[in-house]
């Protein structure tokens, strides 16, 4: 019987979804090389309503890997390996008004 993966969830004191997203993203651009975190599978929710998620990347499974671009992206999807940890820099797929400075 193989033991259940286990979830960290990190709560912030971002307000918008977008915030949220892009510091995923940045956390995604720096700790991508810890091969344990399974970026693919992000999801956000607000703090009362931890129940209702929403996916932060695509994450299909295409033959080369898994789809790392964000959850709404238009055109063809683009690979990362499965369980690389790494991917395109993807805050680069936000339009300028949607990147979150800290």
């Amino acid at each position: 019987m193989n033991e259940p993966h286990r979830i960290i969830h990190l709560p912030t004191t971002l307000t918008s979804v977008d915030q949220a997203a892009a510091l995923a993203m940045a956390l995604r651009r720096s700790l991508g090389h810890v091969l344990a975190i399974d970026f693919g599978e992000t999801t956000l929710s607000e703090e009362d309503r931890q129940s209702v998620r929403t996916r932060v990347w695509c994450d299909a499974r295409l033959k080369e890997g898994r789809c790392a671009l964000p959850t709404a992206h238009t055109g063809p999807r683009a690979a990362v390996e499965i369980g690389a940890g790494n991917g395109p820099p993807v805050a680069r797929f936000l339009p300028r008004s949607r990147r979150v400075s800290w």
